[in-house]
């Protein structure tokens, strides 16, 4: 859905002048995952004339996942596209306006705020950003071609469905190891690859996985290939110090190289953090009274679609208050 510390003072591209008609709105919501759509169904609710730009990908990670066993109301589960479209026609029902395209600049400087896509420039009272982030991928052909048939970015969401198999994660810090340990109790064995010879992980994670027998580690290696037909069923890894290469016979991969947050239009407009994170001062208040934000764009420790969608409900109800208070 769509890095540098630093709060707003300028920014890096000019808006062109253009004689497009301006479109106003109360609130406008950047991005479309669980946080947006959230935030527009409690702003619209609220009587607030309500805009979600979705960016370039409608409904957010969810719409590259499979099965979605753990979101409360589905006793079957339900496919992750299925989800986000059935919220989707509920925000558009309690009147939200949804337009499917990319913001490509903002301007946080001035009230009312600008907000720029490829075709107009919009303008608003308030802002959430909900853009989410993005798990960073290992570039191999198989990440894509076995993309919710193997291969995955969260064991919180998919680690079910994996019981009684051999998994592999990619990783050596907290996520991964957090992640191998949590797939110990499905898997008959997590072999958890890693590109150096010690982990980055804090110290009472690594004791964890070094005490648990269902983990076992390859150092100094990185996978190569994933391998497999109708979905995965092993990866390559190569030994990076000999080149010698092994195949493990393996039912998925979990890759947990980190998250980037889709912050970069964002830079020098509110504060992010070391990792482009954005920081709350507030709740779900920014650093520029006015920008709100909700969901995996600020939250690197939970997300969930639940947890995202939780915080676009605080972060619409904390508009209301502001958009109340300031009228």
């Amino acid at each position: 859905m769509m890095a540098d510390t630093g709060s707003s003072v300028l920014v890096e591209k000019e808006f062109p002048k253009s004689e497009k008609k301006k479109t106003s709105y109360d609130v406008i919501i950047i991005g479309a995952g669980p946080a947006g759509y959230t935030a527009g169904i409690y702003c619209s609710r609220a009587k607030y004339d309500t805009l979600i730009l979705s960016g370039i990908l409608p409904g957010g990670q969810l719409v590259n996942t499979t099965e979605v066993e753990n979101y409360p109301g589905f006793e079957n589960g339900i496919m992750g596209p299925d989800l986000m479209m059935i919220i989707r026609k509920q925000t558009e029902r309690m009147g939200t306006t949804i337009i499917d395209d990319e913001v490509v600049n903002v301007d946080f400087r001035h009230k009312p705020f600008k907000i720029l896509t490829a075709s107009e420039e919009y303008e608003c009272r308030a802002v959430i950003i909900a853009t989410g982030a993005s798990p960073r991928k290992l570039g191999l052909e198989g990440e894509m071609t076995f993309g919710g048939r193997g291969v995955s970015y969260c064991a919180t969401c998919d680690g079910p469905f994996f019981r009684n198999q051999e998994l592999a994660v990619v990783g050596g810090g907290d996520s991964a190891i957090e992640e191998a340990t949590f797939l110990t109790k499905f898997a008959s064995k997590v072999h958890l690859v890693h590109r150096r010879d010690t982990l980055k992980a804090s110290k009472i994670m690594q004791e964890r996985a070094f005490a648990n027998s269902k983990i076992q580690f390859h150092w100094d290696s990185e996978v190569v290939e994933i391998i497999g037909e109708q979905k995965v069923n092993g990866v390559t890894i190569k030994n990076l110090k000999n080149n010698q290469k092994t195949s493990l016979p393996v039912g998925g991969i979990f890759v947990a190289i980190g998250h980037t947050p889709n912050t970069k239009i964002f830079e020098k407009q509110v504060e992010l953090d070391s990792q482009g994170y954005v920081v709350l001062k507030n709740h779900t208040r920014t650093s520029v009274e006015g920008v709100f934000a909700a969901g995996d764009v600020h939250d690197h420790r939970y997300r969930q679609a639940i947890t995202a969608a939780g915080f676009g409900c605080m972060a619409a109800i904390d508009v209301d208050r502001y958009l109340t208070e300031n009228k």
